[in-house]
């Protein structure tokens, strides 16, 4: 087999779908709804977390957590972090609960914060779960950043038994392998965000940030969306996965769900279309990938989310190769029937 350069997307382009010409199915049967954290979603796409914790994006959260009620997806916050250590800029993540009483709404601490600290971050925005985020990559490439990684399954393990809402461990862009997976299954972990490789660089970010030169540093770590969600469900255990890293929408979602996550996340793609400040561009993207979604569930006859998963998925390129160098089987999903 031909050696496959390493990829700079999140593994997707290597995922096909296959299509049905007798899908005996009319669009309008076609339903993206789902339930998820005892609440119902319209779709299984989440605002993934992007800011919080100063004056000046409180507007920004305002406006996601409006996007996500009209549009009736989950939504996360950013880092909650500044608003533990500072009571001032609380209102910045408080105002996406406000904006969305109703929805699934997502806390975010450090998987190194502690119990306390976590039952604070889901009081302040009443929360129906916790994301844990896993950054050591980013964390390395910060000149400020931790140097000490030790007791972190054990702190996570503690956060885990004292919640009073589920966990989320989440990577924030270098993927979850499924030894880590297995690790975190084995303390009592239900909910995993692989966030692979593909989407925001943030080893890049910190470097261009403190002027270094990034110049492809560590261009070899990391696992692609892909790969990390495929050796994650490979485990078959009892876990709910949202795939996150690099979505743009259309048909990687649709194969995301094929091959089993529960929800897709979305954050950098969503920042842009959000650039300019307008809920309405927002609001229509998300529109757009729901209606894309929809289609591609027609054109491989499903009309459900949980039919969707019965369907054929085929794994080709650079995404194969990797699964089959790390022992993962992947006949089975093109086997469906």
């Amino acid at each position: 087999m031909k050696t496959a350069q390493y990829p700079v997307e999140n593994g997707f382009s290597d995922i096909y779908l296959v299509y049905e010409a007798l899908p005996e199915l009319d669009l309008n049967q076609v339903d993206t709804s789902l339930d998820f954290l005892n609440k119902k979603l319209k779709a299984p796409l989440l605002i993934n977390a992007m800011t919080g914790g100063h004056p000046d994006v409180k507007q920004v959260n305002r406006s996601l957590a409006r996007v996500a009620s009209q549009t009736g997806i989950a939504m996360a916050v950013g880092s909650q972090t500044a608003g533990l250590e500072d009571s001032e800029v609380r209102d910045t993540y408080k105002i996406a609960r406000d904006e969305n009483p109703d929805g699934i709404l997502i806390a975010n601490i450090s998987a190194f914060a502690s119990s306390d600290m976590a039952k604070e971050a889901i009081s302040m925005i009443e929360a129906d779960a916790l994301q844990l985020h896993l950054n050591v990559a980013q964390e390395l490439a910060m000149s400020e950043g931790d140097r000490k990684f030790s007791g972190a399954l054990a702190n996570i393990e503690r956060i885990v038994h004292q919640s009073p809402v589920p966990v989320i461990l989440k990577e924030v862009g270098f993927g979850l392998s499924r030894e880590t997976v297995r690790k975190l299954c084995d303390i009592g972990v239900e909910y995993v965000d692989v966030g692979g490789k593909g989407g925001t660089d943030f080893i890049k970010i910190e470097y261009m940030r403190s002027g270094r030169d990034h110049n492809g540093k560590f261009k070899n770590i990391g696992i692609t969306t892909a790969c990390s969600l495929i050796e994650a469900l490979s485990l078959e255990a009892p876990l709910n996965i949202i795939a996150s890293g690099g979505f743009t929408g259309g048909t990687d979602v649709a194969c995301a769900l094929a091959l089993g996550s529960k929800l897709v996340g979305i954050a950098g793609h969503f920042l842009e279309v959000f650039s300019d400040g307008l809920e309405q561009g927002l609001n229509e993207r998300i529109d757009d990938i729901i209606n894309d979604l929809r289609n591609t569930m027609l054109m491989t006859g499903a009309v459900d989310l949980p039919e969707l998963t019965e369907k054929p998925v085929i794994i080709t390129g650079f995404t194969a190769e990797w699964l089959l160098r790390r022992g993962v089987e992947i006949s089975r999903y093109s086997q469906r029937k």
